[in-house]
């Protein structure tokens, strides 16, 4: 248990970010969902729509530290790839 003021604080906070790391990780998530869903459904139209509006959502994790930049990277290199392969 936290006897300091400053970790008592600390540990306030690092909840409130954890909550709010958690939604956008499941934001991040759900979009990659929809685009998924497109492949499995060989429909490279809604696939291409899914993943362009994704890419900003992943960049977005990235720069707020949720993904690593090689995690994002890579998830949109191999989506991207997937895309191009039902066309």
């Amino acid at each position: 248990m936290a006897n300091h003021a400053s970790s008592k604080k600390r540990i306030r906070r690092n909840e409130r970010r954890a909550t709010i790391n958690g939604d956008r990780r499941s934001r991040i998530r759900s979009f990659i969902k929809k685009i998924e869903t497109a492949i499995s459904e060989n429909n490279a139209k809604d696939a291409e729509e899914a993943f362009r509006a994704a890419k900003p959502e992943l960049q977005r994790g990235v720069a707020k530290g949720i993904f690593h930049k090689k995690t994002a990277s890579r998830k949109m290199s191999r989506l991207s790839a997937r895309i191009k392969a039902i066309k």
